[in-house]
């Protein structure tokens, strides 16, 4: 059971390894650790494990904050479905999304992406039948930068001594296609404008746009979904739900409301933990799955970070983009209102994606650049038992953090009337973009509650609510910092922040951040 760190609890004062933060990163890590017989502590601040795959609840209601659809699960054999499984001990169930799983509307015109490489292939050159060669390269491209992409995230798992003398035969071929923009590279494929709007409308995924995305996150994002989209049976909540026994057999805890105030770094080793309230944990391993910025800003004595240059690092990366998501509450049914499983990406009919990004920044009463609508209720088989005759959608687009910045230090839900008012303004704006796709729910409405990216900080700690780590341009996949490995010994890194952005990304960093602890190959023991 999870327990709360303010309640009396058993909490023993030494660890085989200690993990801060419970996102996905750290939920692997802690579970293939557990799985090996590592004692494991995982201390959560938010009062709700899970990161980015929490739920909340509210009104009658449940939304996931940050699973939408996860890519490759239908497939048992597939490296993030053996993943799951195994940290789950197959107890984590995954419902198929139908062939449709994103719909891109651009102006009056719109385009599904369908499950299945070949009618992926044929679905876009319906759309585009003078462009049948450069889709069908494109694909390839995809296909042969991913192919890359193993060796790549191996290296950041290897011993330094390895790494600095075999570093760019891991590395080189994949930084050949991290290294160029999104945009770029399908620029030299195709020069049709609208064709490259709708392959790259996945962009919200990563969080930048085209000209300023690498095409290696890119690539990683279209493949990922390629045979189609699938949500967890029960919620995302159940992530958590499944792993959290494993780290208990070996006698493990998930805590939550437990914030780390410092790590304790003694002769360059890393020994322990502050709390908040002053007591201390011990262990010989620690692992920070709370993004590079948090670890090296946040929890390391400023003297220890200047002396070995953490805070120097930093300067080569940059926080993503900020966002809003407004959770909307309906009476009926998914069924009765219709509602698709597919989720639907709407777009400025005008300009291109990095345009419409730059004309929104500028001024905010501008076209959206992009609004996401997701329909977890009717994703989830098993909604309807648990929440009879009541269904949910999320809408989300993005918000920079800057408009809300007036508001830093002032408490969740006591921010005043102004910052309800810019809220409700946005969500009348967003709901207006649901009404457009879907009329008839107009008078459907229940309730409806938009998080701002101040509510990301509040709840998630990253400082500019950001929603995927680091920014994923081709400058970031350059830096050799982003591993598991600090320069602090015991000190590791897991999350997001040392792959990529997403679950799939936090996932596979649980897996590399375990290897370079222990040495164990377990790509090799989970895929065997």
């Amino acid at each position: 059971m999870i327990e709360s760190y303010k309640r009396k609890n058993n909490l023993e004062d030494n660890y085989d390894v200690i993990v801060i933060g419970s996102g996905m990163g750290s939920l692997t890590a802690a579970a293939l650790l557990s799985r090996e017989g590592k004692k494991v502590l995982v201390l959560e601040r938010h009062y709700v494990a899970g990161g980015f795959t929490h739920v909340f609840k509210r009104k009658g209601y449940e939304w996931d904050v940050g699973i939408h659809y996860i890519g490759e699960v239908q497939n048992k054999n597939s490296p993030i479905r053996k993943m799951f499984d195994y940290v789950s001990q197959c107890n984590l169930k995954w419902e198929d999304m139908g062939e449709v799983y994103d719909r891109v509307v651009i102006g009056e015109k719109k385009y599904d992406f369908v499950k299945g490489v070949e009618n992926f292939k044929n679905k876009l050159v319906s759309y585009f039948p003078d462009e049948s060669k450069a889709i069908e390269d494109y694909i390839q491209l995809v296909f042969d930068c991913n192919k890359t992409m193993k060796k790549f995230y191996i290296e950041k798992a290897l011993p330094n001594y390895i790494s600095f003398l075999f570093a760019p035969f891991f590395r080189n071929k994949y930084l050949k296609y991290s290294s160029k923009t999104t945009y770029d590279t399908i620029f030299s494929l195709t020069t049709n404008q609208e064709l490259i709007k709708v392959l790259t409308a996945q962009y919200g995924d990563y969080g930048l746009p085209p000209k300023q995305s690498s095409f290696a996150m890119h690539a990683s994002v279209v493949k990922h979904y390629f045979k189609g989209g699938s949500f967890p049976i029960g919620g995302s909540s159940e992530i958590v739900s499944t792993i959290n026994p494993v780290i208990e057999k070996s006698k493990g805890k998930i805590v939550v409301k437990a914030e780390v105030k410092e790590i304790i770094i003694e002769k360059n080793r890393a020994i322990g933990v502050v709390m908040d309230d002053g007591r201390k944990f011990y262990s010989n391993t620690i692992i920070s799955g709370v993004g590079v910025f948090n670890t090296f800003n946040k929890l390391i004595n400023e003297k220890v970070s200047a002396k070995l240059g953490l805070k120097r690092d930093l300067l080569s990366v940059k926080p993503s983009v900020a966002h809003g998501c407004l959770y909307i509450g309906l009476n009926g049914t998914a069924k009765e209102l219709k509602l698709p499983k597919h989720n639907i990406w709407i777009y400025p009919d005008k300009t291109d994606h990095d345009s419409s990004v730059a004309n929104y920044l500028n001024d905010q009463s501008s076209d959206f650049p992009l609004v996401y609508i997701s329909f977890p209720s009717a994703k989830d088989p098993s909604w309807e038992k648990r929440y009879p005759g009541k269904s949910t959608i999320d809408v989300i687009t993005l918000l920079p953090y800057e408009s809300f910045s007036k508001w830093e230090g002032t408490k969740w839900k006591k921010r005043g009337d102004d910052y309800e008012k810019l809220k409700e303004e946005i969500s009348k704006r967003l709901l207006n973009e649901l009404f457009k796709q879907l009329p008839h729910l107009r008078n459907s409405i229940d309730c409806y509650e938009l998080s701002s990216p101040l509510t990301t900080k509040n709840f998630v700690n990253y400082d500019k609510g950001e929603l995927y780590g680091l920014d994923h341009t081709p400058k970031r996949f350059n830096q050799k910092f982003l591993r598991p490995r600090t320069s602090v010994k015991g000190l590791y890194l897991t999350g997001q922040d040392i792959v990529s952005a997403g679950v799939g990304g936090a996932l596979f960093s649980g897996l590399i951040t375990s290897t370079a602890i222990t040495g164990i190959n377990f790509m090799k023991k989970i895929y065997k």
